[in-house]
């Protein structure tokens, strides 16, 4: 069948479709033997077909893959997925991704640079309410960044801000940064989600723990590690946003019960789906499936500090010893890209095009054990789905073809609850799932520059760490760009972080659940932003 064939038998569905002749079921069916995939023509179900103005309405229930009975609202602890979508549902940033993956004004309106990017004027949003009634101004801004700073704060948010000199008022709208030196992405820099906007207590303090924020949805109810319950809030500063009456977040960890709830009515829209069944899944005329394209990735982290990782030797066998086409086949059913031990993704600036690709090879697994006179190497490796779908699955899949290198990876799956207090950051080597981060600057100062809270590898290099400060000041993009390649080669030929692909995020939302053609890659569900971009249909 020719692709002008094909063409008009797409426009007839979609025809078919908006005048009611053609339900989802045959509309899937007919896209399937078109030869599109299953996100695509669920894609295609969504924007051409079931797309329409947002309604005001609703309970909107949301099955999220994670929360830890020690969660908490303190933004400075902020670690896992739950948590995330919480901060950017009931509280505000000064900055947001937008759905176009560019940063945006949210409470600073408006910002600009001296021409070293060392000192950033953020013009404020006025007449912007608290939950708590209390006006939106300078002193909450200044004191919700300074919770994140000095050396008593256990934020892993300190890192980001520790070319951070000064921070002070001029106005009560205008708030003065002033850094160590320059930085080019500030603003994007403002949008981690440790980084929400509080209520100062007077005193330079921010009062985390009485729930007010400014956003769209006010909490009534937190359960740690079970659920969150909101309402809308009625003086909500952003036009077109916060469609819903009331928003339920639930902490569902098993991803075969949050596909029942979300099959049965009981979730609106869901994290995470299971690869293994996708297919079954969008063939549900109730449910469509997004399939959004993001530097989301997972690692496996090794302590270089701890032996035997200590040895470079070591984590280069370890590295040839993971069969990343194989993994990305069979773990995330080709729903990604090949990874290259480095967490910069193709789809991100300044990936390293032209960066040798690393490959599963035995021999070379071999020969850098033989270097390390390690030839027998044994090793635990903790893991659960936590991380990801298939994270245990994935372990195994390491295990044999370690076992081809002669390596034995002894697996050993953690409990799900915990996970990311109990194991990661303490478990010498682990599973681990990073988002997606807006600039390599973000990432690499959270998770690879050295002494920064979540540096889970404990990679500490020279060259690496004076390049960082170098890159993040330079404004010649072709010197930047240089830079980041070379850090990105570090990583892979000397880091402790073993990367073998980059994930798809590929969620699920029941059918009348509607949102705008463009959704953001920073995180799951529209950038954690679905309960505030979301609407139901009818």
């Amino acid at each position: 069948m020719s692709e002008q064939v094909k063409d008009q038998v797409m426009d007839s569905l979609v025809s078919g479709a908006k005048a009611k002749k053609v339900n989802r079921r045959q509309f899937m069916e007919g896209a399937l033997a078109m030869g599109l995939t299953v996100s695509a023509a669920s894609a295609l179900w969504s924007k051409k077909v079931a797309a329409a103005e947002p309604k005001k309405g609703g309970y909107f229930k949301v099955g999220l893959d994670d929360g830890n009975t020690t969660d908490s609202l303190d933004p400075a602890t902020y670690e896992g997925m739950f948590q995330i979508c919480l901060s950017h549902t009931h509280r505000n940033y000064l900055t947001e991704i937008t759905p176009q993956n560019v940063v945006g004004p949210e409470l600073a309106e408006s910002w600009e640079a001296s021409p070293d990017a060392a000192v950033w004027r953020l013009k404020l949003r006025k007449d912007v309410e608290f939950h708590n009634g209390k006006t939106f101004d300078a002193k909450d801004a200044i004191a919700s960044l300074n919770h994140h700073r000095g050396d008593d704060t256990k934020s892993a948010g300190k890192a980001l801000l520790e070319s951070v000199e000064e921070i002070k008022a001029d106005g009560d709208d205008t708030v003065v940064v002033t850094l160590k030196s320059g930085s080019a992405d500030f603003p994007y820099v403002l949008t981690d989600y440790h980084f929400v906007m509080l209520p100062s207590d007077g005193e330079g303090k921010v009062t985390w723990d009485k729930t007010a924020g400014t956003g769209g949805y006010v909490l009534e109810d937190f359960e740690p590690g079970i659920r969150a319950y909101m309402k809308r809030f009625p003086n909500y500063w952003k036009e077109g946003r916060a469609h819903f009456d009331e928003v339920e977040f639930l902490a569902i960890p098993d991803v075969n019960a949050r596909q029942t709830a979300l099959k049965t009515g009981d979730l609106s829209a869901m994290i995470e789906v299971d690869l293994k069944t996708v297919n079954l899944l969008a063939r549900d005329p109730n449910v469509i499936i997004d399939e959004v394209p993001s530097g989301t990735h997972i690692t496996l982290p090794m302590h270089v500090d701890v032996p035997p990782f200590d040895n470079n030797d070591v984590r280069l066998a370890l590295k040839y010893a993971m069969d990343r086409e194989g993994a990305l086949a069979k773990v995330l059913r080709g729903y990604g890209t090949i990874g290259n031990d480095q967490p910069i993704a193709p789809v991100l600036p300044y990936y390293a095009e032209g960066l040798e690709q690393r490959m599963y090879d035995p021999d070379k697994a071999k020969f850098h054990l033989k270097q390390a006179g390690m030839e027998n190497l044994k090793v635990d490796f903790s893991t659960s789905d936590v991380p990801m779908p298939g994270g245990v699955d994935l372990a195994i899949l390491y295990q044999e073809s370690a076992k081809k290198a002669g390596i034995e990876i002894n697996v050993i799956r953690e409990p799900n609850d915990g996970y990311w207090s109990n194991v990661w950051l303490k478990k010498p080597f682990c599973l681990c799932s990073w988002g997606q981060r807006p600039t390599p600057d973000v990432l690499f100062s959270l998770a690879y520059a050295r002494g920064a809270a979540w540096n889970d590898s404990h990679f500490d290099n020279d060259r690496f760490n004076e390049l960082l400060i170098q890159a993040r000041a330079e404004l010649d993009d072709t010197k930047r760009a240089d830079m980041y390649f070379e850090m990105q080669q570090i990583l892979r030929d000397e880091g402790g972080t073993i990367v073998p692909f980059f994930r798809n995020y590929l969620y699920a939302r029941r059918s009348n659940v509607q949102h705008d053609e463009a959704v953001s890659g920073n995180w799951a569900l529209d950038g954690a932003r679905g309960a505030e971009r979301w609407w139901f249909e009818s």
